[in-house]
C-alpha cells in the first residue's frame, strides 16, 4: 500500500466561517426560519474540510462537497493550467478533472508526490 497525501485548503479559512457563524445566530433567534441560516456556515465548514486532493500509488481523487472523482494514474494523460492557475487533470478519454484548492504553483509539489509520473516544465529563461 503507497502512502497517502491529502492536500487540502488551510485550516485557518475555518475563522470566517465561524465569525459567519457568530454574526448568523442572532438572525437565527429572531424567528423559526432563521434557523435555515445556520446552515450556510455549516455548509461552508464541511466545504473547507472536504474539499481537496489526494494523491496515492494508485490514483489521484479529487473531492468535492459532495462526491469525489479518482482518475488512476494509467488514465491520466496530462493536467492543464487554466485561467488564474486552475489545475486540470486531462484523462486518456478526452475528460478533465478539476483539482480544487490546487493551483499552479502547486504543481511542483504534485509532481512530486506522483513519484515521477507528472512532470514538470521549467520555466522559460529570460
Amino acid at each position: 500500500m503507497a502512502t497517502l497525501a491529502r492536500m487540502r485548503m488551510s485550516r485557518t479559512a475555518l475563522l470566517p466561517v465561524f465569525a459567519l457563524f457568530v454574526c448568523a445566530v442572532p438572525l437565527a433567534s429572531a424567528a423559526w426560519w432563521g434557523l435555515f441560516v445556520l446552515l450556510i456556515p455549516l455548509v461552508a465548514a464541511a466545504w473547507v474540510l472536504r474539499v481537496g486532493v489526494d494523491v496515492d500509488g494508485e490514483a489521484v481523487t479529487a473531492r468535492s462537497l459532495v462526491g469525489s472523482r479518482r482518475v488512476p494514474w494509467s488514465e491520466l494523460a496530462g493536467i492543464r493550467a487554466g485561467d488564474r492557475g486552475a489545475l486540470w487533470l486531462v484523462t486518456t478519454r478526452g475528460t478533465e478533472v478539476r483539482l480544487p484548492v490546487l493551483r499552479a504553483r502547486d504543481l511542483p509539489r504534485l509532481a512530486a508526490l506522483s513519484g515521477g509520473r507528472i512532470d514538470v516544465p521549467a520555466p522559460p529563461l529570460r
